[in-house]
């Protein structure tokens, strides 16, 4: 524990304008708190080098072993406050969370002293029940596995092999090239990026296979992966079982062509002439491009981007296909019921950039024919709007918006496409030899676990519904994860994209990967807590093999043993907490973040025994995540609330435990809030599913309170992303109205 400690209140930033300093040292120096804390000191500009040198003189003569340091939030300057390994440091929100957002209550005066007491004393509490963690330094294995052949697993294979890592290249298929090997061009991926150009994977296999650091298997089944992050073990079937110490997974694999039968309402599979986008490019690979029907070189192609038929179709005769996304160039496939129809009729990037690019084989191979390209929106963002000109300044090739509104066959084998809402403002019919449909494209994971991890949680990856298969994180901020760690998504498995970005993706899903073993060969966590180097600590004596902390931790760091005893993975484990939340007898903690130190916080709140004279109180569980910043980005935005809260940061919802209800419920605390970050379909949990557990664990807090004569209602869960401060006023202001006004004081007030 952290037991002498350093106080440092800082005045400016209005700080000063709005606090008498002397009653807040006071209220250290002359309290319970005052034997663990020797130095107690105001500053006007606490971080500034003159200050930082005061407190690092403290340090040094008085032996602290922590720093207090309450002036604004942690989320800035948190590079200055730095004192060394042995020093720990809380920073206490007087700035944002006290006096930017304090709102006068013309009932309740003097306030605002109040609440800054309540968060030093909280600040100081805190610090005091904190140790620095001793974290582990395995002996990490620095080989990555990259899993698939294509232009992706190439390219991120040479460039693990250029950060100097040992490579194992696994492709299932006899030769390397994936789809891009099947492919006649790509799109623009240098200048002028007018013309498609060749996709290169040719020369990307020899410079793979002539690397010394690259060890590539073709022909071979990935049979398992077991262990954790820096210590897996990998099983590859290759005319033979070989295992492998590998660090950490770059996932690869790559997609399959979706089912095709939702492409019927379109013509396909019953007129001839109708191919899917796939089927066009392996003409053109072939040499040639002819019509099925008769072998003979169309005269005229017409390229449809949009499934807005099969929508139209769909209310009749459902599609009987899972849903999917686009990848290089094709479009998603129906869901099968009407309810998800709206995500049927759109046009893609991908799906654009293939139809201009097709388009263009037709002008370089049929020489005269003419090539029709008919959109519901041409999406062609950045420097691809310059080869949508290149497009446009062909003679040969008709742009067109148009709505199709039928797909028949000619007597003579020609198609004739049927439109509405086109450039032209009328209603027009397109005769043409050949049409081409969009082709959907499935990621390989959405059919097959691929990693077929040795894990309590299943072989494969928690299935995301909105992402229909896709392994991908959810989050602009945090790419290429996954939900194992150490496992890294990267190109079309991740989500659809281009040639040129699938190289990227790889080169980043990499870097990850390289991060991902030197943080476990640290004893640090990876995303969102990186360089965390704290790590759950079992009190396995009073365990009660519940399981509940394995079943709930979102990534599978907690195995058992036969007994449900937990078996701990340290290197998988991202420092959420979710364990230590779900623990009911409360067996789990961190050094520095545990059950008592937060019970202990929540008890430092000063609750008057008469609400109407002294006001309610109200405790807020804040996510560190999303709702914190938005709290600090209310603040700077002017944005005041109740000053009846108080804040306590916890690490995720999930960690919340039901004991920290009952500590504010029992010292007569009229509310609790508990904020977080938004759950469901589109998750936003940082933490995957920390508020969803919280909401659940709710019900059983809700039985505990009944049965203790508290109203349930007097713990709530709100949900707000990080761009939704705005919100946050009135989500405090609602709860203050409509409960703690209609329940009145807790009936434990006063006890």
């Amino acid at each position: 524990m952290a037991e002498k400690l350093g106080v440092y209140i800082c005045s400016g930033c209005d700080i000063g304008k709005a606090l008498d300093m002397a009653p807040l040292l006071e209220a250290v120096t002359k309290g319970k708190l005052a034997g663990i804390c020797p130095v107690v000191k105001q500053n006007p500009v606490l971080c500034s080098p003159d200050a930082i040198a005061e407190i690092e003189a403290d340090i040094a003569a008085n032996g602290l072993d922590g720093v207090v340091v309450c002036a604004c939030s942690p989320r800035v300057k948190w590079d200055i406050f730095k004192f060394g390994q042995g020093v720990q440091v809380e920073r206490v929100n007087l700035r944002e969370q006290c006096v930017w957002s304090f709102r006068e209550d013309e009932k309740v005066p003097g306030l605002l002293p109040l609440m800054a007491k309540d968060y030093i004393k909280m600040g100081v509490m805190k610090l005091s029940k904190s140790r620095i963690p001793a974290p582990e330094f395995p002996e990490t294995f620095k080989t990555i596995m990259v899993l698939g052949g294509g232009m992706t697993g190439l390219t991120a294979a040479l460039e693990a092999a250029k950060l100097g890592k040992d490579v194992v290249l696994v492709e299932k298929a006899a030769t390397l090239g994936g789809k891009a090997a099947t492919m006649y061009k790509t799109f623009p991926m240098s200048h002028p990026y007018l013309k498609a150009e060749d996709t290169g994977v040719d020369a990307l296999i020899a410079e793979v296979t002539s690397n010394a650091k690259i060890k590539v298997l073709t022909s071979a089944e990935f049979v398992s992966l077991e262990g954790a992050p820096g210590l897996y073990s990998a099983t590859i079937n290759a005319g033979g079982e070989q295992k492998f110490d590998i660090g950490a997974v770059v996932l690869a694999t790559g997609w399959v062509p979706g089912d095709t039968s939702f492409l019927a309402p379109m013509g396909y599979g019953s007129i001839k002439n109708v191919v899917t986008a796939a089927e066009f490019e392996a003409m053109a690979k072939a040499g040639s491009i002819v019509r099925p029907s008769d072998g003979k070189a169309p005269a005229s192609v017409a390229f449809l981007t949009d499934v807005s038929l099969c929508k139209v179709a769909e209310a009749e005769e459902p599609c009987e296909t899972p849903a999917a996304a686009p990848a290089e160039g094709e479009e998603a496939p129906a869901y099968p019921d009407k309810e998800n129809a709206k995500h049927l009729a759109y046009s893609s990037e991908l799906t654009s950039l293939v139809a201009l690019k097709q388009a263009g084989y037709v002008r370089e191979k049929l020489g005269d024919a003419l090539a029709f390209v008919l959109y519901d929106h041409m999406m062609v963002p950045g420097i691809n709007e310059r080869y949508y000109k290149s497009a446009q300044d062909d003679a040969g090739i008709m742009l067109s918006k148009a709505t199709i509104t039928k797909v028949t066959e000619d007597a003579d084998g020609g198609v004739i496409v049927a439109a509405k809402d086109t450039l032209l403002g009328a209603d027009v019919e397109i005769k043409a030899d050949l049409v081409v449909l969009p082709t959907a494209i499935v990621p390989v994971t959405a059919h097959e676990p691929t990693m077929n991890l040795q894990y309590r949680q299943g072989p494969g990856f928690p299935d995301l519904e909105l992402f229909d298969g896709f392994v991908d994180s959810n989050y602009v901020c945090f790419p290429y994860e996954t939900r194992r760690t150490g496992v890294y998504a990267a190109g079309c498995v991740r989500q659809p994209m281009t040639m040129a970005t699938a190289k990227e993706d790889a080169a980043g899903a990499v870097l990850k990967a390289v991060q991902c073993i030197g943080s476990a060969n640290r004893g640090m966590a990876v995303h969102p807590r990186s360089g965390d180097i704290s790590f759950p600590v079992f009190n396995f004596q009073r365990c009660t093999q519940c399981k509940r902390c394995t079943e709930e931790c979102p990534f599978g760091a907690l195995d058992d043993d036969e007994k449900g005893t937990p078996k701990p993975n340290p290197t998988r484990c991202r420092r959420c907490g979710t364990c230590m939340g779900a623990c009911p007898e409360r067996v789990i903690s961190f050094d520095n973040y545990n059950v008592d130190q937060i019970g202990s916080m929540i008890k430092e709140v000063y609750v008057p025994d008469d609400m109407v004279a002294g006001g309610p109180r109200v405790i807020v569980l804040v996510c560190e995540n999303d709702a914190y910043p938005a709290l600090d980005m209310a603040a700077f935005r002017g944005k005041s609330w109740s000053p009846f809260v108080r804040f306590v940061p916890v690490r995720c919802l999930g960690s919340v435990n039901a004991i920290w209800v009952a500590d504010a419920v029992s010292k007569g605390v009229d509310g609790v809030i508990m904020l977080g970050c938004k759950y469901g379909p589109d998750y936003q949990c940082h933490f995957v599913k920390g508020s969803e557990l919280c909401s659940r664990r709710k019900t059983n807090i809700a039985e505990s309170l009944g049965r203790l004569g508290v109203e349930a209602e007097r713990v709530e869960q709100y949900e707000v992303s990080i761009d939704e401060y705005d919100k946050i006023p009135g989500i405090i202001e609602r709860f203050m109205t409509e409960v703690i006004t209609k329940f009145g004081p807790n009936p434990f007030k006063g006890y």
